[in-house]
């Protein structure tokens, strides 16, 4: 057997032997996966979007109620920005927290975004640019004055359930991909690394909500998906299958739903095993 083989084996001896195996999905939108993965492991449940369902179990006055996940500090100064915009009228640009891109990528993405003549919210890292700041030349700041706001990090989920934001260009990474699908968002992936590449592949030809942009990016390529998702055909198409895709996410968190019973179970299944730890010290206390 190869090194990478009993890896795997070992991996999933380990996981067999857990008393649960939690996904970030839910049960509409990765079903031949699911039932793929419940014949290896004993016990999957799936609990995402985890944002919606922590919406729906944490009351207004719950101390939690504010808890989110975003590793960057988040400036909620766009939000009052995109009140002043029109309903999807804007483009969000986010490439995640780790993803970075050469000077000339950077450029090649700003003037295709400048170019389309839609407005756009992009968040731009300090890091983003590979062994160097992220610098637009300044007239790109005069061409786009009125149309654009470049920020360095923001709330994403209440960015892309804004009603103003219209098209979403992303690394393509889960948690992102997910949100988008909640809110309803279609759209324009740049996959980086690793398994961006099957999200991608999936928001694009599995789940039709999205288009790829090549790894070597061009500005008149960036300006034509920007104006398809924007005001095109294929846009409304995609736009019409991600609120579908928010429905079913928000039936599967809703009280009754296949993700908020999960979490339910898998709260059970948990203290369980603390009663089941507790009862073998004390036995072995006695004895």
């Amino acid at each position: 057997m190869s090194k990478c083989l009993t890896y795997l084996w070992k991996q999933r001896q380990r996981a067999c032997e857990a008393s649960a195996f939690c996904v970030h999905t839910f049960d509409a939108l990765e079903e031949n996966l699911l039932d793929v993965l419940s014949s290896m492991f004993p016990h999957v449940y799936t609990i995402g979007p985890i944002q919606l369902l922590l919406n729906q179990k944490l009351r207004k006055e719950d101390p939690l109620e504010s808890l989110g996940y975003s590793l960057w500090k988040e400036e909620p100064e766009c939000l009052y920005w995109l009140d002043s915009k029109e309903p999807s009228s804007v483009v969000y640009v986010n490439f995640g927290s780790v993803t970075v891109m050469s000077q000339k990528q950077l450029v090649e993405f700003a003037w295709g975004l400048a170019n389309s003549n839609h407005c756009f919210l992009w968040i731009i890292r300090l890091d983003l640019v590979i062994g160097d700041s992220a610098i637009l030349p300044p007239e790109y700041n005069v061409e786009t004055k009125q149309r654009g706001l470049i920020e360095g990090w923001c709330p994403q989920e209440e960015v892309l359930n804004h009603p103003s934001v219209g098209g979403f260009l992303t690394h393509s990474g889960w948690n992102s991909t997910i949100e988008s699908l909640s809110a309803g968002v279609p759209m324009m992936c740049w996959p980086f690394f690793a398994d961006q590449q099957t999200y991608c592949g999936y928001t694009c030809n599995e789940w039709e909500v999205g288009m790829e942009i090549d790894n070597n990016v061009k500005r008149d390529e960036v300006e034509k998906l920007v104006r398809e998702i924007m005001e095109g055909e294929k846009g409304k198409k995609m736009k019409n299958k991600a609120l579908e895709w928010k429905k079913l996410a928000e039936k599967a968190t809703s009280p009754g739903g296949s993700s908020s019973l999960n979490l339910d179970k898998l709260v059970n299944v948990n203290d369980q095993n603390k009663k089941m730890t507790k009862n073998k010290r004390a036995e072995c206390k006695l004895s």
